[in-house]
């Protein structure tokens, strides 16, 4: 279970985050929505323990996760890919993976290719070489080595052109189906993120406005209310 408790954060005297709380079941899938600066990054930051709230805290499986570090974190079983292709331009396919794993299971990686057949096949090709949809591909498969619970995105259709946002969307839709891993996707294209998500939250100033089922919000005839 993940628990965000009366959570306030933010960055010298800017609050971002204000008094938001949340509780999401073992394997849940959340998508976490709002505008440019609602606080949408941060409260990923604080749960994977790169920010350090001033009030409340964060508990993953009953621990509590937000006064740890981030390499403490990743151990724990929480992995974040940040906005943007995370991955080592110069080195191949199978060094960025083997990197990733190197202290957790380095055989993972024949899941990893399962998963994403495309890494099986460019394994030997330079990271920098391959398109952002591929290099997005990589990412996740590098978060994957840690063998994590939870797994957080942060815009990960960023510059990904619509086919491609698909096939990233249905890869993280079987993350989720066979590994069980919790997904909290943080995106600005809520379409595309309503179809993989159950639950869902609208940040606004640093508060939710909205609480409830994908199938409730997708419903919702004036869904821009909140933005």
């Amino acid at each position: 279970m993940l628990q965000v408790h009366n959570l306030t954060a933010g960055y010298g005297p800017l609050t971002v985050l204000n008094d938001v709380s949340l509780s999401l079941a073992s394997g849940a899938r959340l998508g976490v929505f709002g505008h440019n600066g609602a606080g949408k990054t941060t409260l990923l930051r604080c749960i994977v323990g790169a920010l350090h709230p001033r009030q409340g805290k964060v508990d993953v499986e009953g621990i509590d996760t937000s006064t740890a570090t981030v390499a403490e974190n990743v151990r724990r079983g929480i992995a974040f890919v940040p906005q943007g292709h995370n991955v080592f331009p110069n080195l191949t396919v199978a060094q960025n993976l083997h990197i990733a794993g190197l202290l957790f299971d380095p055989s993972f990686v024949t899941q990893v290719y399962e998963l994403f057949p495309v890494l099986a096949e460019r394994r030997q090709q330079r990271a920098g070489s391959m398109s952002g949809g591929e290099q997005q591909m990589l990412a996740l498969g590098m978060a994957l080595m840690t063998k994590p619970k939870w797994l957080l995105l942060d815009e990960p259709s960023t510059g990904l052109a619509p086919v491609i946002v698909r096939n990233v969307m249905r890869r993280l839709a079987d993350i989720n189906e066979r590994m069980g891993v919790g997904l909290i996707v943080v995106e600005q294209n809520v379409p595309a993120t309503l179809k993989i998500v159950e639950q869902t939250i609208i940040l606004r100033s640093g508060q939710f406005v909205f609480q409830g089922s994908a199938a409730e919000l997708g419903g919702n005839t004036d869904l821009w209310k909140w933005f």
